[in-house]
């Protein structure tokens, strides 16, 4: 298959709600022990930096967690959330300006990657399954809800594409086997606005429509 152009750091160096936007339908890549996963993007958040109460930039917290969203646009920031599960972020804007993108949700892209990210979601429902006892899901026998979804919402979608702590802080422009691409084409009328999920803490701020999804 041939790959499509990859997005270069002036894609990224705009700010995050028009970045989030234009990330619908681009193709996420990243490398797995069963092969690339490439997945289009169908849902995203958009951070805004220390005056957004919903960011965890907010009133300029720049710890050692907070980090790679000061850093070059096109870098990624991979956080854990519960204990358990990782989100996964792509900082835009530029250097030194903490806005980032929340990747939510995204689908396969082609055959080979829904059966990788097929297996790599087994590997974490077979965990479950180990600590309860219960027989061990296969490729053939695997709960019917599993493909519908497979990686909506930002802790499937890292499960779905391999990526975890060891994927913070990388810089997507230039990786070799963790970046993205051009995708398919999404006209205007088909995105969708609303709230972003899970900041009630956020005040004013859990109000502002700045997730956006196909």
């Amino acid at each position: 298959m041939q790959e499509k152009k990859r997005l270069t750091r002036e894609f990224f160096a705009r700010d995050g709600i028009r970045v989030a936007k234009e990330l619908l339908g681009k193709t996420l890549v990243h490398a797995t022990p069963y092969g690339t996963a490439r997945g289009i993007l169908t849902e995203v958040e958009s951070y805004m930096g220390e005056t957004d109460k919903g960011s965890h930039a907010y009133g300029g917290r720049r710890t050692e967690r907070t980090e790679p969203m000061y850093h070059q646009a096109g870098t990624s920031y991979v956080y854990l959330i519960y204990g358990m599960y990782h989100c996964m972020n792509i900082a835009v804007m530029s250097e030194g300006i903490p806005q980032a993108v929340l990747l939510r949700g995204l689908v396969p892209a082609d055959a080979e990657s829904e059966e990788v990210m097929r297996r790599l979601r087994l590997e974490e429902l077979n965990m479950k399954q180990k600590r309860k006892n219960r027989e061990l899901y296969t490729l053939k026998n695997y709960p019917a809800s599993l493909d519908k979804h497979l990686s909506d919402g930002p802790g499937k979608l890292c499960i779905a594409m391999h990526i975890s702590k060891a994927d913070n802080d990388v810089d997507m422009v230039e990786s070799p086997d963790f970046y993205l691409t051009e995708g398919i084409r999404v006209i205007s009328s088909r995105i969708r606005i609303g709230k972003r999920i899970g900041i009630d803490y956020a005040e004013e701020a859990a109000d502002y429509l700045w997730r956006f999804y196909l």
